[in-house]
């Protein structure tokens, strides 16, 4: 019985490791060029882009690429996130050399479909589409901010807005020099708890 059962084990682990070998380099190539898209549609047109670099904002880690214009720095495509009201929203967040977010690419969410899953549509992501943050609060209207939220989804739109001022932020850092203005950062309390019309 042992025998049997030990034997199995091993055919087992070997079958695991071997459907592993086959599968890791096409999916690790699957995460690389959904992470190629997701730059390219947030940032200008580019020749260069950087290896991935990581700068802490408030305690935590993001990873962030340059992407140049010849040897002229064109923009930072930076991976930002917030919790909404399911879970993480990850960002990836382009921001010009002046400090003006180019556009927005969400790679990961779980919110609520017909709600807060409206994060991924035009309508929504549009507000943040040549947004200057020294014109404009990256908070959503009920907060003082510039940003109509999505209806019975303000947690979800909460949480894209701290994303994208947590990324302004880490570019102001990167930058090593303030933009013009400071942004004013969507500073608010988050909780899973409650309905999601909150």
């Amino acid at each position: 019985m042992v025998i049997a059962l030990a034997s199995i084990c091993l055919l087992c682990s070997a079958l695991l490791a071997g459907v592993y070998a086959l599968t890791a380099a096409p999916i690790e190539k699957a995460a690389q060029d959904k992470l190629n898209r997701a730059i390219s549609q947030v940032v200008p047109e580019f020749d260069t882009l950087s290896e991935k670099e990581s700068i802490e904002v408030d305690g935590k880690s993001y990873d962030y690429y340059k992407v140049f214009k010849g040897e002229e720095l064109v923009a930072c495509a930076i991976n930002s996130s917030a919790i909404g009201f399911s879970g993480p929203i990850n960002l990836m967040v382009g921001v010009t050399a002046d400090g003006v977010v180019y556009n927005t690419s969400v790679l990961s969410h779980s919110e609520t479909p017909g709600l807060g899953a409206k994060c991924t549509e035009e309508k929504f992501a549009s507000h943040f589409r040549q947004l200057n943050p020294s014109e404009k609060t990256v908070m959503v209207t009920k907060d003082g901010g510039s940003i109509d939220a999505i209806t019975a989804s303000t947690i979800t739109s909460r949480a894209y807005c701290a994303a994208v001022a947590t990324a302004v932020k880490a570019f102001m850092l990167i930058n090593s020099e303030p933009v013009s203005q400071p942004t004013q950062e969507a500073q608010i309390e988050q909780s899973n708890g409650g309905s999601e019309n909150e």
